[in-house]
């Protein structure tokens, strides 16, 4: 078994893992399919992971499935076993690995995924629309005494009698306001969307009609009143490229003059046709993108200036330029690139899912997540215990100086959750460990809070360190990442890295097994795609000199949807890239390795790097130049963003580019196209259409001019070791796998519990 296939298998023991079912109610006998040396091998383990990708209903495509499948468990168990004889599920790097994955994989168990879809509904509803709203806000501590609370209430209370009976929103703003901007904009917050404000803040905004003015309104901040002057439909998003001129308010007379007469010339110069990226490059004092044709990063309503937002948003198609805009930054010529309106839900679910995690609503999954816990885990709180902890604290809490004097009635259970009891020690201890100097709350309030939170606290790590009783899909998850970093280590020391160092290994294996590299009939050409005559005429001039410099290529990695394996459009032009790369240069060596993200189904990274293997194949590149190797589902980056973890990597291995082709296409690009090395039948159209003789030909094909140099005509031949260095390596790991394998099996015995097996075919 190869690497791809070896790792498949741990790979498919992760998919499907982040769906939250329903909590265990009871355990039911688990027969033992196999044995491994002494170690078995339950049904219920084995089913779990078949299962997710179940065959086709008849039972002779069934039991075919079923016992192939077994084996490849049956294998990987024994690696995971080699892996914990060697002690390496001890080592505390393996430790800190897997509580991190622990921590990951936890994380939709520690919230209401129901409530979770409801608020990713309603941030969607309000992004239909953007609102302009004025607010006036009394300040408050988040922490702040229920006086305090009560008085900043009254207050915000008759402020808005006042308004409602027809006072100035600015004004009483200006004069009353705690938001500092207030003086300046009368509390004019402009126009906003959904996730911009905090979540209070936002879901008041959208219910208070136009024209009318909010009742108080509580966020972290204060109290707020909010009045909404106007709503209109989503503007969508815009990117635009700008070109501009520093200046501010405070600048003298005179250099706001130099700064107006200098952006007034760009757009002249721009109106009679100049090219913009040129003046862009040459004027702009924008040092981030001037270098870039001034193109910014896309954007909606609120993510920039106002001004600048409402010019860029006015223009109707792209290439439309602005006339100059002022902003307090300064002033700016803008040109439209693109508009698109809002996408549907469908397409942003997972992006708003992630910035809902992140806001503030966050807070009330949270608290309706708790107060779930609540029932289902029984919290029963003692009330004469907690008065009796409350009455030992002291007014040096306020000033974050409390300490307590141990003595045996501290044991007292403060409330139980499920089973467990909390002493009031346990309570105390947490108020040390989390008490800070806050003067202006009372004591008694304080200790209260900080109650709470513990309770909370207490609630949340209860759930955490029951999950594995309660979700048993999460048990079994947990064991398989467990098991997968075991297997990927000792692939990686047993396989992967000695295939790789070990060169005497490798060339003894190609020796071995010489029949199975062959040449067939090649050339060795080179074949120089020109976009016209002119350009062909100055390559052959350029051919003449004996030298030319050279520098180093890169290749960024690909990104896939959920279950993804087959390449889009985008994918094809940046692997086109790559192919470039590795015509251009015969030496270059490329490992692709693929990785899957928790969520996704048996197999996906495997068949990531196998897809692409194929199509560069496909295009010409010999596959004696292509390592493949499977990382599987173990790698992940992002807690989060399914694409950055559905991914496959490429490392170069060669640092040769082809400076001919560079220095013609940094002139005008696709001006030349540089593709050399052996070429058998089929492997290049161009090549194809020439006579297979030592010489230069020159065809026209497709508006272009080609070049063809052949240097060299080869009969079919054996590879040399070097030629099949790829291939070896390839071959080479799956060799060793499969010694290691035997070893394994030798050392751990194997048997199979046939009538279960027949059990599980029926």
């Amino acid at each position: 078994m190869n690497r791809i296939a070896c790792a498949a298998i741990a790979a498919a023991l992760l998919a499907g893992g982040c769906k939250v079912k329903a909590p265990s109610a009871s355990v039911v006998k688990d027969p033992v399919i196999a044995t491994i040396g002494q170690v078995p091998v339950y049904r219920s383990e084995f089913l779990y992971v078949f299962e997710k990708n179940p065959p086709a209903a008849d039972s002779t495509s069934r039991e075919k499935s079923l016992r192939e499948y077994l084996d490849l468990y049956l294998n990987f168990r024994l690696k995971v076993l080699d892996a914990e004889s060697l002690g390496l599920d001890t080592l505390s790097t393996f430790r800190e690995e897997l509580s991190g994955y622990r921590e990951q994989l936890a994380e939709p168990y520690l919230m209401d995924s129901s409530v979770t879809a409801n608020l990713v509904r309603e941030a969607y509803e309000h992004m239909k629309e953007e609102i302009r709203a004025s607010h006036l806000l009394i300040g408050l501590p988040k922490e702040a005494n229920p006086e305090d609370t009560l008085k900043a209430y009254q207050q915000a209370k008759a402020l808005r009698e006042q308004l409602v009976s027809g006072g100035d929103f600015a004004t009483l703003a200006r004069n009353h306001s705690q938001d500092p901007s207030a003086q300046s904009n009368g509390g004019d917050l402009g126009y906003f969307t959904a996730l911009q404000m905090v979540y209070p803040f936002e879901k008041a905004a959208y219910q208070t009609k136009t024209g009318e003015i909010s009742r108080p309104v509580r966020t972290s901040f204060g109290y707020h009143l909010i009045k909404v002057a106007d709503r209109r439909p989503s503007r969508g998003k815009a990117q635009a490229a700008h070109i501009m001129v520093r200046t501010n308010p405070e600048v003298s007379h005179e250099d706001a003059q130099a700064a107006k007469q200098k952006i007034d010339e760009i757009y002249q110069r721009l109106v009679k046709g100049e090219a913009w990226d040129r003046l862009a490059s040459q004027f702009s004092e924008d040092g981030s993108s001037r270098n870039k044709g001034g193109v910014l990063p896309p954007f909606g309503t609120g993510n920039m200036i106002p001004a600048f937002e409402d010019a860029a948003f006015a223009l109707r198609k792209p290439g439309d330029i602005s006339a100059p805009v002022l902003t307090p930054y300064g002033w700016h010529i803008i040109k439209l690139i693109e508009k698109k309106g809002l996408e549907p839900l469908e397409e942003l679910e997972q992006t708003l899912r992630q910035r809902v995690n992140k806001d503030s609503r966050s807070e009330l999954n949270r608290t309706l997540f708790l107060q779930r816990l609540r029932r289902e885990n029984n919290l029963t709180e003692d009330a004469s215990a907690r008065n009796f902890a409350f009455s030992k604290i002291t007014d040096s809490l306020r000033f974050g100086k409390w300490n307590y004097v141990p003595e045996k009635s501290l044991g007292r259970t403060l409330f139980t959750i499920g089973k467990e009891n909390y002493p009031i020690t346990g309570f105390f201890e947490y108020v040390k460990g989390q008490q800070e100097a806050k003067p202006t709350i009372s004591p008694a309030y304080y200790a209260q809070l900080l109650y709470n939170s513990y309770v909370d606290q207490s609630l949340w790590e209860y759930e955490k360190a029951h999950l594995e009783e309660k979700y048993p899909d999460y048990r079994y998850l947990v064991k398989e990442y467990r098991d997968g970093i075991l297997l990927f280590q000792r692939m990686e020391d047993q396989v992967w890295s000695k295939s790789l160092s070990d060169s005497t290994g490798q060339r003894a294996f190609f020796e071995n097994n010489r029949s199975n590299y062959q040449w067939g009939r090649r050339v060795k050409a080179t074949v120089y795609n020109a976009a016209d005559a002119t350009v062909l005429a100055e390559l052959k001039e350029t051919l003449k000199k004996p030298s030319f410099p050279v520098n180093n290529p890169a290749f960024a990695e690909l990104n896939f949807d959920k279950n993804k394996t087959a390449t889009d459009s985008g994918q094809q032009d940046q692997l086109r890239k790559l192919i470039r790369a590795m015509q251009q240069d015969k030496s270059l060596l490329v490992e692709i390795t693929g990785f899957a993200d928790p969520r996704e189904t048996e197999a996906v990274s495997g068949k990531r790097a196998r897809t692409i293997s194929d199509y560069l194949t496909d295009n010409g590149i010999d596959l004696t130049r292509i390592i493949i190797r499977d990382a599987g589902r173990f790698k992940p980056v992002s807690k989060t963003n399914l694409r950055q973890n559905a991914r496959v990597t490429f490392t170069l291995y060669s640092t040769d580019k082809n400076a001919i082709e560079r220095s013609f296409n940094s002139r005008k690009p696709l001006s030349l196209e540089i593709t050399e090395g052996f070429f058998q039948k089929g492997d290049n159209e161009i090549v194809d259409r020439v006579n297979w003789q030592k010489g230069s030909h020159q065809l026209d094909h497709g508006g272009r001019k080609y070049y063809v140099d052949i240097t060299a005509v080869e009969e079919p031949r054996p590879r040399t070791f070097e030629e099949s260095r790829g291939a070896t390596i390839s071959d080479f790991q799956t060799f060793l796998e499969k010694q290691w394998l035997e070893t394994l099996r030798r050392r751990y015995p194997v048997v199979v519990n046939e009538q279960e097996v027949q059990a599980m075919i029926r």
